[in-house]
């Protein structure tokens, strides 16, 4: 705390810009830099009154990093194109039966990753097709008037709301059945005998 003390009262004081950078024993990083300035405006005035450079080494190790990512995605992007039938010219016995067994794993990894598709798809779609025969069978079973077992439903055991219309469309004999039977007079009927008496 003395020590960032002691900056600020330089800044202050004297009117000079300030940067301070400490690491604790214990790796804690500490930083002071004057409110006029940055410290990287620090580091480059340094540089410019000291007339050496600060960051060759970084920009070298970076150059160096560059390099070698360039290399690769070239590397990455030949492999591609040989694995497309280009570039082969360059390319020795050896390299080319390589390049082939490389190319005859990928082909049956991809097969077998078809087929496992092409099963998986054909068996949800059996299931939605039974599903559907399902359906169908129950829906016909209903519109006929018959439950699950075959037997035909009647009102009282919980027949189909279908089974007025289903009626209907099968003559209606057991919705309107008309019976026209002869005139039977009533025997109890007090006006028979008045009738009989006057016939006789």
């Amino acid at each position: 705390g003395g020590i960032f003390k002691k900056a600020r009262e330089l800044t202050v004081l004297c009117d000079a810009e300030v940067s301070l950078i400490m690491f604790s024993s214990t790796g804690k990083f500490c930083e002071y830099c004057s409110p006029s300035t940055t410290t990287k405006k620090i580091f480059d005035r340094y540089q410019q009154v000291s007339g050496t450079n600060l960051w060759n080494t970084q920009y070298e190790k970076m150059q160096s990093n560059l390099k070698k990512v360039k290399e690769d995605n070239n590397k990455l992007r030949k492999e591609i194109r040989q694995r497309m039938g280009e570039d082969l010219n360059d390319l020795e016995i050896e390299e080319m039966r390589g390049l082939e067994q490389n190319l005859e794993s990928s082909l049956k990894v991809v097969r077998e990753r078809k087929y496992h598709v092409i099963n998986t798809q054909t068996e949800t779609y059996k299931k939605k097709l039974k599903s559907s025969h399902e359906a169908h069978g129950n829906l016909l079973a209903a519109l006929d008037g018959r439950d699950e077992n075959g037997d035909y439903m009647t009102g009282d055991n919980g027949g189909s709301d279908y089974e007025p219309g289903i009626g209907m469309a099968n003559g209606g004999s057991h919705i309107f059945a008309f019976r026209v039977q002869p005139y039977q007079p009533n025997l109890h009927d007090p006006s028979y005998g008045i009738h009989d008496r006057i016939r006789s």
